[in-house]
């Protein structure tokens, strides 16, 4: 009930339409099917509606999560632009640490708001130097 539009869970098939433009579906036996902890697996297209899926969506962003303790901290600006290949297209990849408490689910929605802002030309962490970088030569 987020807004957001379920294309697969678990399994992905994936198809390069063009140089870096892949395409994402679910296969056909488990179309709209999402599995829940603790509930099981449910309908999403019957619980929340036809809005609520779509059978296929353009992969501009792959989000891999890792434990918190296996997390490799580098960048923490996010200057550095990480990318996977997928067939012949490379993809954006964000490697986001999670542990108990955390809402990954928010930390997602961020992660694909700042890549649709940087697609757009806004880049936070480079504002962010930028002023750093200003206030440091103003103060010289």
């Amino acid at each position: 009930k987020r807004g957001h539009r379920l294309v697969a869970d678990d399994a992905v098939n994936i198809k390069q339409v063009a140089e870096n433009i892949l395409i994402g579906t679910a296969p056909e036996s488990i179309r709209h099917f999402l599995e829940v902890r603790g509930l099981g697996v449910i309908d999403v297209k019957t619980i929340f509606g036809a809005g609520s899926i779509r059978n296929d969506i353009k992969i501009e962003m792959v989000i891999e999560l890792v434990e918190w303790e296996n997390y490799k901290e580098g960048d923490r600006l996010g200057l550095e632009e990480e990318e996977i290949r997928i067939l012949d297209s490379y993809i954006t990849k964000k490697t986001i640490p999670i542990r108990p408490g955390r809402n990954i689910a928010a930390i997602m929605e961020v992660a694909a708001m700042d890549y649709r802002l940087k697609a757009l030309g806004y880049n936070a962490a480079l504002e962010f130097s930028k002023r750093l970088f200003d206030e440091i030569n103003k103060n010289k």
